[in-house]
């Protein structure tokens, strides 16, 4: 699944002639392109879909999302490690998995 997901802009800068930002998504750090919102400052939020900052958000509303998607289990699925993920689906302990090795 493929969401757009709020986050705080924490640092600006540019690469290459592109303008980057590193995006705090409730704790899960990524790197965005804000060549969509060229304006956008750190500390204010944005919607961000596959690493593109698409719409900026209000503080509030985005605190509010980020509870939700945590409570729904929504950020691991989307941020998470895709190997843990699947062998927790398929009842494999991965921290037991690494101790064995």
């Amino acid at each position: 699944m493929c969401l757009a997901v709020p986050g705080r802009v924490l640092d600006i800068e540019e690469r290459d002639g592109t303008r980057m930002a590193t995006v705090d998504f409730g704790g899960v750090v990524k790197e965005v392109c804000l060549e969509y919102l060229p304006d956008l400052q750190v500390g204010e939020y944005a919607i961000v879909h596959v690493g593109f900052a698409l719409q900026r958000l209000d503080e509030e509303s985005a605190r509010q999302t980020l509870e939700l998607f945590a409570e729904l289990g929504v950020l691991q699925e989307e941020f998470g490690d895709a190997w843990e993920m699947a062998a927790v689906e398929a009842g494999v302990d991965p921290v037991e998995e690494v101790r064995n090795q």
